[in-house]
């Protein structure tokens, strides 16, 4: 598959389960907060939520087995530093009231001027990040 197509498509199939979820169900699309939801239960919101999170673990399983080589992992990186990286990205995500797949996704399209400066300081932090690891570190 051409390398613009497959994270085009990938991009379309986001952007319409978000829009779709806000339509038909009046939820955002925001991962951290689905997830959220099904750790700590409300009743009546608790089955969507699990069906949603599902839904994504079962895309990304089929893609795999219907493209093989489509996923390969990075190399190199120690174990404890993919750990921390999880923990901050963990903490980011609670002080900034939401991940990237609710602001960057959801809240952009909504025009949020919270979303949009919390979207501007995921991509400066990623870019710092990454020049500090891949040159730096």
């Amino acid at each position: 598959m051409s390398a613009w197509l497959t994270p085009l498509a990938g991009g379309i199939l986001i952007g319409l389960a978000a829009t779709l979820l806000l339509w038909l169900n009046g939820r955002i699309a925001g991962i951290s907060g689905i997830v959220g939801g099904v750790l700590l239960p409300r009743a009546g919101e608790t089955a969507w939520r699990v069906l949603f999170l599902l839904g994504l673990i079962g895309a990304g399983a089929a893609w795999l087995l219907l493209v093989p080589g489509a996923y390969t992992p990075r190399q190199g990186f120690p174990v404890w530093m993919l750990v921390v990286a999880g923990l901050l990205v963990g903490f980011g995500t609670r002080m900034g009231n939401g991940c990237t797949s609710g602001h960057g996704v959801c809240g952009l399209g909504r025009l949020s001027p919270r979303s949009f400066a919390a979207v501007l300081t995921f991509m400066a932090t990623a870019i710092v990040t990454t020049f500090v690891v891949r040159h730096l570190a």
